[in-house]
């Protein structure tokens, strides 16, 4: 009996074992669930700074934010005109304290981001506000802040 109650539970245990794609998930180990706001505000950021893709950013964005992105037709604008902040290399970290209680209910979220590389060879460290809204279940992002204190 206690042989199969230890199979049983080693057999338990392995099949929890999953290997992680990369890109599957976001934050520094990719452990960020997809159904977070921080999750949705790593990947817009992501995909306007380090893979330069305004599609893949759309999917993250309400239709306001949306309307706004097409109107800049490139990554390099949207980073200098929406985001007023250009890397050529960048580090995106979610604040993990930015976000108290559970939003597993709630309609808005508010992700601050710390965004750390370079600009023509300078080091560029500076923070981004993130308004988030849920739509249909799924984080958009609605607004970017340029200071979090506005």
């Amino acid at each position: 009996m206690r042989i199969l109650g230890v199979i049983f539970l080693t057999l338990l245990a392995l099949s929890g074992c999953k290997k992680v794609e990369r890109g599957e998930g976001a934050g520094r180990y990719g452990m960020m669930t997809d159904n977070t706001p921080e999750y949705a505000a790593m990947k817009f950021f992501d995909s306007i700074y380090n893979e330069q893709d305004i599609d893949d950013a759309l999917l993250y964005c309400s239709p306001r934010m949306q309307r706004i992105l097409n109107s800049y037709h490139t990554p390099k604008n949207v980073q200098r005109h929406i985001l007023s902040l250009s890397f050529d290399q960048v580090e995106i970290k979610p604040d993990s304290d930015s976000s108290v209680g559970r939003n597993e209910y709630a309609k808005e979220a508010t992700v601050v981001l710390f965004l750390t590389g370079t600009y023509q060879g300078d080091k560029v460290d500076d923070l981004r506000a993130v308004e988030l809204i849920r739509i249909d279940g799924d984080w958009k992002v609605e607004r970017i802040k340029t200071d979090k204190f506005l």
